[in-house]
């Protein structure tokens, strides 16, 4: 609570519960919010859960109940796609409890902080700099007030608030102080659209979920004439209409890639939860797979590389003859919401007697400079000494010098008013050297970019050289050469080759870090943004990920992807590297599930073509399918995996999965057809050796994928192997799936025939990767 008197009063505590009781509170929906029905819907009522149902229900129609069983792994697998996504849910909604915006509001003469759904119709809400408005109301206090409605409007230039003006939800304040009364809240709020949006628990807008969606759409659409195919060739064979079924059923359930998508909305929830434990929220997943993703980084370097608090070194008085102690005390005292800059001076210089403020220019990052009238003392402004002062004013070459030190100054200067022009009429008065405290993770955090081929680029508001300094001493390369933002080209192309040729970049406006983030976009480049001040909202509203620090402005954490909720800048190199477990991973699975579709369509068109009964029962390829592919995938889509994010998601996949299933199903159909061919076994001999060359090639497939090797890997698939050979000889296993391997030449057939799929498989996995390695191609 802040116990403060407050000029308006505000409501009442009982007006505020008859407005509760009213129902005219703000009751937005929290940012993740999608809610445990819609998470339980989103994973029963999908696509390939109604088509594996329909097959489920044909094979309860004509049995027996043990061709069933993909039934059972889809109730399995949506059960735990339900668990993941709930805990996921619960992290976020206890995160963003704790990242999100506390508006300040006036009750009963007290100002308070409340969550944004306790504001009520009517409430009088405090506004100070970088601080969101949240519900629509009309301005009842302004002190210099300027909101930034870009957000909504598109307009960059902050627009000056008098008494009476409306305010809209979704602007932000840009300089001053002030107050506003609520008029709409809730769903008549502006903003309750976009948070809605801003902060939902999706799935949506990544490579990989628009990769792994194209795919399964082609898969649907084949399934519906190799379905018509298969049906009309077992009928043919006199096998009768339940085998035809089974027979179908079989080679449908296996064309479709059941639990990819699953595996990928368990690996990105996993991915949240993980990444709550550090302190992290993550407002949209695919964040997580955007960050992974990224070449370059932006970073303010305020709040960033610097932490927020400051210290004051040094002041050098150029005028004696003005009191500046006195003016630096006073000044402090003009802003109730002091910036890092401004608090270190409160702290040094104590508020002097009998100076009484008559007129305040509050901090704008666009002119740089603050200000304050005082009765009888005169006008002061305190702000960026390049600002104040003429080019080659003297007092500039010491600015220079303290600021390749690393250390920041503000000039202190008189001025005949307060007014636009103030600036241009300053007199100095004083240098205030102020000393910014370097955040302990920052060099090596940056090192950690460097080593992952990731550019960084510092882009601050401060002087180039100060930047540079900073830059300098966290190791950065380029940050001997700071550029002058002013100085930077105003065409985008020739703005993108200054920003790959430099790295520290100084005196840089909120409009020219827009700037900067889309002359790279347009260079072909993935760009997060990471900053904490009103002065980055634009830009990480248009970088690819925004990141923003907890204790930075509502504005930056309201439009950022990812809030880092204890300011560690080193939080940042565990995102990426969650990022490329989820995509490295996914991609592993994918594989596996993607080459099964394969081998299980050429299978069905071999079958249809040739006129035989299906080599399959639905059983069959279930045991195969789960040993293979179900429980191995759960294990890797969970691993940890360094691999470096590249673009070419479904092409890459499709180039293993072809061949991978082109083989698979060949060697299937070879030894099948020759097990057919020896007249002495039936049926079912045939069908136990055909499972048992396409269990020992999908196993080899299996341990291509799971490469590079690690004990947990190995033990794996010697676990699936030990399963399957249980189930093989073990009397009730073999006679629960259908399987009789007693005749040992088909067995040696199946075998021989395995043993050169693999060594086919494995001799075009070497030679593609020595065609890229030649060729330099890593997609």
């Amino acid at each position: 609570m802040i116990d403060a008197p407050a000029t308006i009063p505000g409501l009442t505590d009982a007006e505020v519960a008859e407005r509760v009781a009213a129902g005219r509170v703000n009751d937005v929906p929290g940012r993740s919010s999608r809610s445990a029905s819609a998470i339980v819907r989103g994973n029963v009522f999908t696509r390939f859960n109604a088509i594996i149902g329909t097959l489920f229900v044909v094979i309860l129609i004509v049995g027996p109940i043990q061709d069933g069983l993909f039934g059972l792994v889809i109730v399995a697998n949506t059960a735990i796609g339900i668990i993941q996504e709930l805990r996921a849910k619960r992290t976020l909604d206890t995160l963003a409890v704790i990242g999100e915006a506390k508006p300040r509001v006036r009750r009963d003469g007290h100002t308070v902080e409340v969550s944004a759904r306790e504001l009520v119709l009517d409430d009088v809400c405090a506004l100070g700099a970088g601080e969101q408005v949240l519900v629509d109301g009309v301005v009842v206090e302004a002190d210099a007030l300027e909101l930034d409605e870009s957000l909504l409007t598109g307009e960059t230039d902050p627009v000056h608030k008098e008494v009476g003006d409306p305010v809209m939800s979704g602007s932000f304040v840009a300089a001053g102080n002030g107050a506003y009364r609520a008029t709409k809240v809730g769903g008549d709020a502006y903003a309750a659209r976009l948070a809605e949006e801003a902060g939902r628990f999706s799935l949506v807008d990544s490579e990989l979920r628009r990769g792994l969606d194209r795919i399964l759409t082609y898969v649907t659409w084949l399934m519906i004439p190799v379905g018509i195919l298969l049906i009309i060739s077992q009928l043919r064979t006199d096998d009768g209409l339940p085998n035809a079924l089974r027979g179908m059923v079989a080679g449908l359930v296996t064309m479709v890639p059941e639990g990819l998508m699953l595996l990928t909305s368990v690996a990105f929830a996993v991915g949240v939860v993980r990444l709550g434990r550090k302190q992290c929220l993550v407002q949209e997943l695919p964040a997580i797979e955007g960050l992974a993703r990224v070449d370059v980084v932006c970073l303010d370097k305020t709040g960033t590389l610097t932490e927020g608090g400051m210290d004051v070194a040094e002041v050098r008085t150029l005028d004696d003859s003005l009191p500046v102690d006195q003016a630096l005390g006073a000044l402090g005292t003009s802003d109730p919401r002091p910036n890092a800059s401004l608090q270190a001076i409160v702290d040094a210089y104590p508020a002097p007697r009998g100076w009484s403020i008559t007129d305040v220019a509050a901090f704008s990052s666009a002119r740089k400079w603050s200000g304050a009238s005082f009765a009888e003392h005169g006008t002061w402004l305190l702000g960026a000494p390049d600002v104040l002062l003429p080019e080659g004013h003297p007092v500039l070459a010491d600015v220079d010098e303290l600021g390749a030190k690393g250390l920041r100054v503000l000039l202190l200067a008189t001025a005949d008013e307060l007014g636009d022009e103030a600036g241009a009429r300053a007199q100095p008065a004083a240098l205030v050297v102020l000393r910014q405290r370097l955040r302990p993770d920052a060099a090596e955090t940056l090192r950690y970019f460097a080593d992952q081929g990731v550019a960084t680029k510092v882009i601050s508001g401060d002087n180039a050289l100060a930047v540079g300094a900073v830059a300098a001493e966290l190791d950065l390369a380029g940050a001997d050469h700071a550029v002058d933002a002013r100085r930077l080209p105003e065409d985008r192309t020739e703005l993108g080759r200054a920003l790959e040729e430099n790295t520290v970049f100084g005196r840089v406006t909120p409009q020219q870090k827009r700037a900067m983030v889309a002359a790279l976009q347009a260079r072909e480049h993935t760009v997060a943004m990471t900053g904490d001040g009103v002065n980055d909202v634009l830009a990480l509203k248009d970088a690819d990920i925004g990141v923003a620090m907890g204790s930075g402005s509502g504005a930056s954490r309201a439009v950022a992807q990812i809030v880092l909720l204890d300011n560690r800048f080193a939080t940042l190199p565990s995102v990426v590297a969650e990022g490329r477990r989820v995509i490295g991973n996914i991609e592993r699975v994918a594989n596996l599930f993607l080459v099964k579709t394969v081998y299980a369509l050429l299978l069905s068109l071999l079958t249809g073509v040739a006129g035989v009964v299906f080599p399959f029962l639905p059983r069959h390829l279930t045991l195969i399918g789960s040993l293979t592919i179900g429980v191995p995938a759960f294990f890797l889509a969970l691993a940890p995996n360094a691999e470096r994010a590249r673009r070419g998601f479904v092409p890459r996949v499709l180039r293993f999965a072809i061949p991978g299933g082109v083989v698979a199903a060949a060697a299937t159909f070879l030894s099948y057809w020759l097990a057919h061919l020896n007249s002495g076994t039936d049926l079912k001999e045939d069908r136990t050796t055909a499972v048992i060359t396409l269990f020992l090639v999908a196993m080899w497939i299996l341990a291509m994928v799971a490469r590079p090797y690690a004990w947990w890997k190995i033990a794996l698939i010697a676990a699936m192997a030990a399963a399957f050979l249980f189930t093989l000889y073990v009397p009730f296993a073999a006679d629960f799936f259908a399987l009789y391997p007693q005749d040992q030449g088909n067995n040696g057939t199946a075998v021989g025939i395995a043993i050169v799929a693999a060594a086919l498989l494995e001799a075009g996995w070497r030679v593609s990767g020595w065609i890229r390695r030649r060729t330099g191609d890593d997609g």
